[in-house]
């Protein structure tokens, strides 16, 4: 079996996993719909490489507002990976307490409002506490990990406490120990990640019902919509309603800070 055939058959294993899960997608749903029906947010975090997932939810094609990404680019910001703004640099802030609630300072999280946390390992501290934060403020957390990484994973929270502690709804990528999925022979150590994979799968299921759900309680979502779909017209009609129903979402999270 060739590398990239191995790296096919092992994501297959991935969407049987989340297929496994459909009735914690199906309440992570039910949560984060009625958050959105009730006008409020769905506030989506995730450190490190886990920004990708959070970027999936809320903007790009195929996404409505009711979510609000928050990605600190001093935790994700990976490009120059050395030098100023480096991963080193990123790695140790991902671990130091109390940032996530200098990050949440910036927010007026109100009752109702529910969160999605991101982290493959559930063991950095940052998203561990960003999960501890919301509940400490009443808000209900949904957690996506790789369930077999974090468990064999340490802690790096004060009390050895992981993202799965602080959450109400667990989902699993289904990613391995360590992540990469391909073993290549010579090669000490396995290649190509995948809980990507399984966290987009997670992600996308959970949208479209919460969309399925807007749209029977009468409230369809404003969905990012290219123009080879819809017209160039319309496509831009979506995207300028949907910012601005964006805007009009966050601006509540803002208005009453330091009153």
């Amino acid at each position: 079996m060739t590398p990239a055939l191995q790296y096919l058959e092992a994501s297959q294993g991935l969407l049987n996993r989340v297929r496994d899960q459909l009735p914690l997608i199906q309440q992570t749903a039910d949560l984060f719909a009625k958050t959105i029906l009730a006008g409020q947010m769905v506030h989506v975090f995730g450190s490190g490489h886990s920004r990708i997932l959070v970027e999936e939810m809320w903007p790009r094609y195929g996404s409505f507002p009711g979510f609000n990404p928050i990605v600190e680019l001093s935790l994700t910001f990976h490009n120059l990976v050395v030098g100023a703004n480096g991963q080193r640099q990123a790695m140790f802030l991902e671990n130091v307490s109390g940032f996530a609630n200098r990050i949440l300072r910036n927010f007026d999280l109100m009752p109702g409002d529910s969160a999605l946390v991101i982290s493959s390992g559930g063991c950095n501290v940052v998203p561990v506490e960003m999960a501890e934060e919301f509940q400490k403020r009443g808000v209900k957390v949904v957690a996506i990990i790789s369930t077999t990484h974090s468990e064999a994973s340490t802690s790096r929270h004060r009390d050895g406490k992981k993202l799965q502690d602080f959450s109400d709804i667990v989902l699993d990528t289904g990613a391995p120990v360590g992540d990469a999925m391909v073993k290549i022979e010579g090669l000490e150590t396995p290649v190509a990640p995948g809980s990507t994979v399984g966290g987009c799968l997670l992600v996308n299921a959970i949208k479209a019902e919460v969309a399925d759900r807007l749209t029977k309680a009468g409230q369809p979502p404003k969905v990012l919509t290219a123009g080879a779909v819809v017209g160039a017209a319309k496509a831009t009609e979506l995207f300028e309603a949907a910012y601005d129903e964006h805007a009009r979402r966050i601006a509540k999270y803002y208005a009453k800070l330091g009153v």
